[in-house]
């Protein structure tokens, strides 16, 4: 069989290679605690779920239009305006089948074959895959000792193929939060070189200290931003795939001509399920909000405790990135020993763009697992 290069250039997810490896383990009677995949262990709350349920009932179970229903588009809008300061209109939103599509349309409508995108990191593991579906080539851009990009560092790494940057804040894998202040500076880089920047903010309600800023919001920026948000994070709905982009308008026509021609659109009853997590009370999120931050305190301070690992505690997301470093073993060799002797499944940082003396561990988990992971854990490394 002769597989197109595109085909063949894809790598596997690294985070569902070691999920794979902890359903090995369980096979053999194991124990196993995951703190590798990005999920909330939530259930997602009741009232969303009730409008999905009415919503099948009423037979609303049928293609919509590929940009999304009206009354979802104009309640992010409305959600992008007054908690963002975006400044759109439902005119300049589509929502897809997760937040992940959206990136991988908006990537598929601004890169050519060759053309260049920066992604800081350490980044998402899927970023650098789907430029190269697209055909572009990828800068890996150094962070700082917080995981951050400083401007003089974007700015010495643009070049005349630069098209875009992925900016993902509060970011995947390390729980980093940028500024406002930091923001505008990039802004500031982007504006003068033309370069458009696609802003990941799906982990944007997961933040423990300081707040969220959207690059989107800076004068200028409107027309050289995506922002990409979607549900599963907040509201506990990854399995639903529901998500959505704002942006330029052009930009959008052309993800939703893609969109017409791959997906079609996201499914009816999980968009009228969406409208109602958006126009509901946000108490069910700041519940879930103050868990993540209680067992984020538990885990940090624990693992703290162990000598070869050396935490920075995030202010944002549900991860966090240790260094391992003192183990004078590979993340994978780390994670592979891990999960051999403990049956507790991390995720290796060679996969976030080649952060080998890292790991990435999701306290997306119980109480009582984490606490029984830490145990574990502390038994083999002291």
């Amino acid at each position: 069989m002769r597989l197109s290069r595109r085909a063949k250039m894809t790598k596997a997810s690294e985070t569902l290679k070691t999920l794979e490896k902890g359903l090995e383990m369980e096979k053999r009677g194991l124990k196993v605690i995951y703190l590798s995949v990005g999920e909330p262990d939530f259930d997602t709350p009741e009232h969303i779920k009730r409008a999905a349920y009415n919503a099948i009932a009423s037979g609303y179970t049928r293609y919509t239009v590929s940009q999304g229903i009206s009354e979802l588009r104009e309640a992010i809008a409305e959600k992008l305006q007054n908690e963002n300061h975006i400044d759109v209109t439902s005119d300049d939103v589509i929502v897809t089948p997760g937040a992940k599509q959206a990136i991988l349309e908006a990537i598929l409508a601004l890169i050519d074959e060759g053309d260049e995108t920066l992604i800081p990191t350490p980044s998402y593991v899927s970023f650098e895959q789907m430029v190269r579906m697209a055909g572009g080539t990828i800068k890996g851009v150094p962070t700082d000792e917080h995981y951050k990009v400083t401007p003089q560092t974007l700015e010495d790494n643009i070049g005349s193929r630069t098209k875009l940057l992925i900016l993902n804040s509060p970011n995947n894998p390390t729980g980093a939060v940028y500024t406002e202040r930091e923001i505008k500076e990039l802004a500031d880089v982007l504006m003068d070189k033309g370069v458009y920047v696609i802003s990941d903010e799906i982990y944007e309600k997961i933040i423990y200290e300081g707040k969220h800023f959207s690059i989107g919001s800076i004068p200028g920026m409107e027309d050289l931003t995506i922002t990409v948000n979607g549900f599963s994070k907040a509201y506990a709905m990854t399995g639903w795939r529901l998500g959505y982009a704002a942006g330029p308008k052009e930009v959008v026509s052309a993800m939703k001509r893609i969109q017409e021609h791959s997906v079609t659109c996201a499914a009816a009853f999980v968009q009228k399920a969406g409208v109602v997590a958006l126009k509901s009370s946000q108490n069910c999120v700041k519940e879930m909000v103050r868990e993540f931050e209680r067992r984020r305190n538990f885990i940090v301070a624990e693992l703290s405790k162990v000598s070869s690992l050396n935490i920075e505690k995030p202010p944002g997301t549900f991860f966090m990135f240790p260094d391992i470093s003192e183990t004078k073993m590979s993340s994978t060799e780390f994670t592979d020993f891990l999960l051999e002797r403990t049956g507790v499944v991390v995720t290796p940082g060679h996969a976030f763009g080649g952060y080998d003396g890292n790991v990435r561990i999701s306290y997306a988990n119980s109480i009582e697992n984490l606490m029984e992971a830490v145990k574990r854990v502390k038994e083999v490394l002291g």
